[in-house]
C-alpha cells in the first residue's frame, strides 16, 4: 500500500485552516471559493507511484477510499478545533471540568464530527477509483478524475445533510460564508442554505481542476481553467456589493439585552432577584416609551441564566404588571414549569420556554423548546458522560416540547425558536409553514465567552430569515441583540455586553418562499444523486473484476 504523500498532508491542512478563515471572527468569505480546493486536490493527487514519471516529472495517483478518508478527517478535525474551539472555554468554565478534560472534550468532540470530513474524502476517492499499482494511469487525468470533480459538490451537500440530520450539529455549514452576499442568497429561498454550500463546492471543484489538468497541454488547460474559476468567484462574490432593496417595516417590538451575568444560583438572593427584574422593566419601559410616534406591540425578554420560572407568583407579577402598564404583549424567555398534578404524574416537568403574556397580563400561552443542547440541556448517556454534568446541575434535565406552533400575539403569528434551534434550517421553516408572520429567536450567547461563537450564531440565524422571507427578531442576553430584514439585513442592532433595549422594527409576511414549502428537497436530491455515483462506481468495478 502506497503511503500518503506529504504535500496531500499539506493541502488538507491548509483546506481546514481556510475553511476556518471563511467564518466569524476572521470572516475572509472572500476565500471561500477556494477553501476546500487544496483538500479535493490532495485526495484526488495523494499518492506517488514507485517509477512512473511524465515528462520529468512525477505524477501522483488518488487516494484510496481509506486514504481518502483518513485526509478529509484529519482536515476535519483541524477546521473543528479552529472554528469551535469556544466549546473549550464553556465546558472549563460553566461545565465545571478541569483544563485537561476540558482539552480532552473539545478533542473528543473534533474527532467526533470530523468524521463527516472524513466521509466526503472516502466517498470522493470511491468515485474516482484507486489505481492499485504505480503503473496505473496517474490520478491526475483520465475519467476518474472528471468524475470525481462532477460529484464532488453533491458529495458534500449530502455530507452536510448527513451531519444535520444523523449527529444534529450543523454548524456553520459552509453556505453561511455568504450569508452577507445579498445577489447570491437569492437562491436560498428555493434551495436553503444547501444551495449554497452546492454553489461554492462547485466553484472550487473548477479551481481544482486547474491543477489537476494531464501534463500534455497543461498550461494552456490550467489557464483557460483558471481564468473561468477566477471569473465565476468575482462574480459571484461581487453579489455582496449589490445593496438590496428597501424592506418596509411598520412594527416596532422591545428587545430587551439584560447582560445578566451567569452565576451560580446561590448568588441569587431575594434583593439580588427583585432588582433585577425592576431594572430590567424599567429598561422596558423606558425604551417602550420613546417611540411616541408608534405603537410598541411586542416586547421581548430573551433566554438568559436568571432563575425565571413560569411558576414563581413574583416572576408572573412582574411580567403581568409589565404587559399592562406597556399595553402590549410581552414574550419572556423563562423555565417552563408543568406540575405534577397538572400532567397527572409524580413529578413536575421543566421546559426551555418562552411564555406569552397579552396586554391585560393574562398568561396565555408558551412555547417549549423542541431541540435541546447536548450537555448543555439534557446529558446524553448519563453514565458515560457523568463528568460533564456540571452543565445541567443548576438546572436539572429538561423536557422537548412537542409543538412549533406559533404564538398568536392578537393577530400577530411569532415563530418562535429557542438559541441553539437556529442552526436546523428545516425546523425554523415550520414557524412560518404553520402560519408565522415573523420569527422570533430568543437566545443567551453568554455561555461563548468573547469568542467568534456569538457571530457565528448570528450569522446562521441571518440565514433563517433569506430562506423564509421574514424578519426576525433576536433578543439575546449579552448581544447582539438585533432587527433582521428578509434580506438577513441587520436594520438595526445593541453594542454587546451591555444591559439595554433595542427598539427593533418589523413588519408581518404571510406568503411563503418555495423552500419553507418544501425544506430541504434539494439537500435530499444531492444525496440521491451521490449514493447513486458511489452505486454506479461500485457496479464499474464489479464489472471490471469479473472481466478479467
Amino acid at each position: 500500500m502506497l503511503k500518503i504523500h506529504g504535500r496531500a498532508w499539506t493541502l488538507a491542512i491548509v483546506s481546514a485552516g481556510l475553511q476556518v478563515v471563511i467564518f466569524p471572527l476572521p470572516g475572509l468569505y472572500w476565500l471561500a471559493w477556494i477553501a476546500v480546493a487544496p483538500l479535493i486536490v490532495a485526495i484526488l493527487q495523494a499518492r506517488e507511484p514507485d517509477t512512473l514519471q511524465v515528462e520529468g516529472q512525477t505524477r501522483l495517483l488518488p487516494a484510496s477510499p481509506w486514504q481518502g478518508f483518513v485526509l478529509g478527517y484529519a482536515c476535519g478535525i483541524f477546521w473543528f478545533a479552529g472554528t469551535c474551539y469556544w466549546i473549550f472555554d464553556t465546558m472549563r468554565r460553566y461545565g465545571g471540568m478541569p483544563v485537561p478534560a476540558a482539552a480532552l472534550a473539545l478533542i473528543l468532540f473534533c474527532m467526533y464530527v470530523g468524521l463527516y470530513h472524513g466521509m466526503f474524502g472516502l466517498l470522493l476517492a470511491w468515485v474516482v477509483g484507486s489505481p492499485k499499482s504505480s503503473k496505473a494511469k496517474p490520478g491526475g487525468s483520465g475519467a476518474g478524475t472528471r468524475r470525481a470533480l462532477v460529484a464532488a459538490p453533491f458529495l458534500w451537500v449530502a455530507v452536510e445533510l448527513a451531519r444535520t440530520r444523523i449527529t444534529a450539529f450543523p454548524w456553520e455549514l459552509l453556505g453561511y460564508s455568504q450569508t452577507g452576499n445579498f445577489a447570491l442568497t437569492r437562491i436560498a429561498t428555493l434551495v436553503g442554505v444547501y444551495g449554497l454550500s452546492f454553489e461554492i463546492l462547485l466553484v472550487n471543484s473548477v479551481f481544482a481542476a486547474a491543477f489537476l489538468g494531464p501534463l500534455e497541454g497543461a498550461k494552456q488547460r490550467r489557464r483557460w481553467l483558471l481564468a473561468a474559476a477566477c471569473g465565476a468567484a468575482v462574480i459571484l462574490q461581487s453579489g455582496q456589493l449589490i445593496s438590496a432593496p428597501p424592506a418596509a417595516a411598520d412594527h416596532t417590538a422591545v428587545l430587551m439585552q439584560p447582560n445578566i451575568p451567569i452565576l451560580e444560583g446561590a448568588s441569587w438572593t431575594r434583593e439580588y432577584f427583585l432588582d433585577t427584574l425592576r431594572d430590567l422593566t424599567a429598561v422596558s419601559l423606558r425604551v417602550a416609551g420613546e417611540k411616541t410616534d408608534q405603537r410598541t406591540n411586542l416586547i421581548v425578554w430573551p433566554e438568559s441564566p436568571s432563575p425565571f420560572y413560569t411558576n414563581d407568583p413574583l416572576f408572573r407579577a412582574a411580567m403581568s404588571a409589565l404587559a399592562k402598564e406597556a399595553d402590549t404583549w410581552v414574550v419572556a424567555g423563562a423555565i417552563g414549569v408543568t406540575p405534577a398534578a397538572q400532567r397527572g404524574g409524580e413529578s413536575s416537568q421543566i421546559f426551555n420556554s418562552a411564555a406569552l403574556v397579552d396586554p391585560q397580563g393574562a398568561w396565555i400561552a408558551r412555547y417549549d423548546k423542541v431541540h435541546l443542547v447536548p450537555f448543555g440541556e439534557y446529558l446524553p448517556f448519563p453514565k458515560l458522560f457523568a463528568f460533564a454534568g456540571g452543565l445541567t446541575k443548576e438546572v436539572g434535565e429538561f423536557q422537548r416540547g412537542t409543538s412549533r406552533a406559533p404564538l398568536d400575539a392578537g393577530g400577530e403569528r411569532l415563530g418562535t425558536f429557542i438559541c441553539y434551534e437556529s442552526i436546523f434550517p428545516d425546523e425554523v421553516r415550520q414557524g412560518p409553514l404553520q402560519g408565522a408572520q415573523v420569527l422570533l429567536n430568543i437566545s443567551n450567547d453568554g455561555w461563548y465567552g468573547d469568542s467568534g461563537a456569538w457571530k457565528q450564531h448570528l450569522q446562521q440565524t441571518q440565514m433563517r430569515a433569506i430562506e423564509n422571507d421574514r424578519w426576525l427578531l433576536a433578543a439575546t442576553n449579552t448581544g447582539m441583540t438585533a432587527s433582521i430584514d428578509p434580506y438577513g439585513r441587520i436594520v438595526a442592532a445593541t453594542p454587546r455586553k451591555v444591559r439595554t433595549a433595542l427598539a427593533a422594527p418589523y413588519a408581518l409576511i404571510s406568503e411563503t418562499t418555495f423552500y419553507t414549502r418544501h425544506g430541504d428537497w434539494f439537500a435530499y436530491l444531492c444525496a440521491i444523486i451521490s449514493v447513486a455515483a458511489v452505486v454506479m462506481r461500485f457496479v464499474s468495478r464489479r464489472s471490471l473484476v469479473d472481466g478479467r
